[in-house]
């Protein structure tokens, strides 16, 4: 079993630094992007403990993740603009998905994998 630790973070940046120490730790690059992170999980094969989820699903909810995609339409190429404000757009809107739903979703999303929520 592998425990996420929310205390040990509070933004994404942090997230994929406690992501890096957990599963990637003989490995010279680290996970930066949502992308990298569903990759990784390829290779695991353990069950996954979020601890302090509660503090995660706050600390990455409506407004840093508004903030995400505000700067990836700031940055502009290589992101495809237009899904991103149609994905900002959603957000705002109430139907979107926050960063941490995204993770759980990216998590989830690998069936080898059982993840709880505490």
């Amino acid at each position: 079993m592998t425990v996420i630790n929310g205390g040990h973070f509070s933004d994404l940046e942090g997230f994929y630094e406690e992501i890096s120490q957990l599963f990637m730790k003989d490995e010279d690059w680290k996970v930066g992007t949502l992308d990298g992170f569903d990759d990784i999980l390829y290779g695991v094969e353990t069950d996954i403990t979020w601890k302090d989820s509660q503090k995660s699903k706050e600390d990455l909810g409506f407004e840093v993740t508004k903030e995400f995609y505000e700067n990836k339409i700031r940055q502009g190429k290589p992101f495809n603009v237009q899904l991103i404000q149609q994905k900002l757009d959603e957000l705002i809107a109430g139907k979107g998905q926050t960063l941490f739903e995204i993770l759980i979703e990216i998590i989830e999303s690998h069936k080898n994998i059982t993840l709880s929520l505490e």
